[in-house]
């Protein structure tokens, strides 16, 4: 390739065919959304952006792939906008938390420097770094000027040897969760399959136990949450190829398509990773959580029942007859203390229902959640766990969600991030349950943890402090002992 010669620009055919690929994940055939109606999910609205556009669904995503140098193509704003705003962990690399971007100014747009800017910090990135891979993440300024990433990645990666990968998410395409998908449509394109898993080494090898291959797709262990699961797995005789993507490697995606099973741990996210491996590897699939005792317990039976190992279903249930004995013990306390405790929940897609099952372990009641990045299965789950009145909130605005609080005498709002200075100007307490929470409430110990942190958020004394009548309003009080 030569920059010199100008800028290469994609063709009107190379045009029509990203219309028809975007066309194709928002029609997504295993989405509950196409089940319902032809109109499949949601289309972009120009200018609509909050939640997220597709540049940050794909790169949230795959982020936590730890051993991969990403690249954003594109201006300053875009890296800094989106780079480590979900709390994922990783327990090697850490290249994934050197945020690289191009840095496109408008010299480069309006001189057409673009690809030839891209192409050397490609090279900066693999001399400086020496990374299992290169992603590429083009965002709307290069797409709308036409920068042809894919042919720079695929010249990068002839020059030095090292795999670059075009992830092609300009925000423009649309939501947050459509990012999510072209980062899946990505992997299978270009990663998965494309390297065979390694050899059982003799060390994991365990007399009488048949050692099984797996993935889950959609976990991102956030707070080290994976790291709760993981022994489950290990003493199951569960090896687990890949996580996509927390604490993943490249190379563990590229041997994705040789799992027995693939977990969809959040079904909204990359529900078209799971049905293409199954298309196309035959790998069986199926939705599930590990947030609450019962669900962690259902998922780890439906692993087994996928891979129909007589003595696998009979070594899970042996532990999960042993782990649901030892949490319930380790929660009683807590129960005590948060029986019958009103929760108001506003998070969405599997944490929706999945939080409300870990919830109902713990004897408390939810009066209402949010669904706004639920699909129709998710909804379906509320209803069974709430009953078929259950309230389901769409749209969390603040007041919408201020007038719960007060109408039901809500003891505690679960939410994310961006809804904590309501609950503190309500003077509710708050639980952060969201991509940027520092806990982790995944797997049995996990549930623990859950009740402690409740526990320990409502039954602060700021709250009696910051709720009761301040001295100086008392009218019981005396001008002098108001001042004092």
């Amino acid at each position: 390739m030569r920059f010199a010669q100008g800028v290469l620009t994609p063709s009107r055919q190379t045009r029509k065919m990203k219309q028809k690929d975007i066309a194709a994940l928002l029609d997504e055939p295993a989405c509950s959304h196409n089940k319902k109606s032809k109109s499949g999910c949601a289309k972009p609205k120009p200018g609509a952006t909050a939640g997220g556009c597709a540049f940050d669904g794909a790169q949230i995503a795959l982020l936590p792939i730890a051993d991969v140098a990403h690249i954003v193509h594109g201006s300053i704003a875009c890296a800094g906008s989106s780079w480590d705003n979900r709390g994922t962990r990783s327990s090697g690399p850490r290249l994934f938390k050197i945020g690289m971007t191009t840095d496109m100014t408008e010299q480069d747009v309006i001189m057409g420097r673009g690809e030839k800017r891209l192409f050397h910090s490609i090279k900066q990135a693999i001399d400086s770094y020496s990374p299992a891979a290169v992603f590429v993440y083009n965002t709307c300024v290069p797409a709308l000027i036409g920068d042809d990433v894919e042919a720079v990645c695929k010249a990068a990666e002839e020059r030095w040897g090292t795999p670059v990968v075009p992830v092609d998410s300009a925000g423009f395409y649309g939501t947050k969760n459509l990012g999510n998908r072209i980062a899946g449509e990505t992997m299978v394109k270009y990663v998965c399959g494309t390297r065979e898993p390694d050899p059982l080494p003799a060390t994991a090898q365990r007399p009488g136990i048949k050692v099984h291959d797996i993935t889950l797709t959609g976990e991102y262990n956030i707070a080290g949450e994976l790291w709760h699961v993981l022994p489950l797995l290990d003493e199951l005789g569960l090896r687990v190829l890949c996580t996509l993507s927390g604490d993943a490697r490249y190379r563990e995606v590229q041997t994705m398509h040789r799992s027995e099973v693939n977990m969809m741990v959040c079904s909204k996210a990359m529900i078209n990773v799971a049905r293409k491996l199954e298309d196309a590897f035959g790998t069986p699939w199926f939705e599930g959580s590990f947030y609450g005792v019962g669900d962690v317990s259902q998922a780890l039976r439906d692993i087994a029942r996928l891979i129909d190992d007589p003595d696998l279903t009979a070594r899970t249930e042996a532990l999960i007859t042993r782990e649901e004995a030892r949490v319930h013990a380790a929660l009683e306390p807590w129960r005590e203390k948060l029986t019958g405790k009103k929760v108001l929940l506003y998070t969405g897609g599997v944490k929706s229902w999945s939080i409300i099952a870990a919830l109902q372990d713990l004897g408390m009641e939810v009066v209402a959640t949010g669904t706004k990045k639920s699909t129709e299965e998710d909804k379906a789950r509320i209803r069974e766990l709430m009953g078929k009145e259950a309230v389901m909130l769409e749209d969390g605005n603040p007041r919408a969600l201020i007038d719960i609080v007060r109408q039901n005498n809500v003891d505690i709002l679960i939410a994310g991030g961006r809804n904590m200075y309501t609950a503190l100007k309500a003077r509710l307490p708050f639980l952060d349950i969201n991509q940027e929470r520092e806990f982790g409430y995944a797997g049995y110990m996990g549930m623990v943890e859950l009740a402690r942190q409740l526990h320990l958020t409502i039954s602060s004394p700021i709250w009696s402090s910051v709720r009761a009548t301040p001295p100086w309003r008392n009218p019981s009080k005396s001008s002098a002992e108001a001042a004092a």
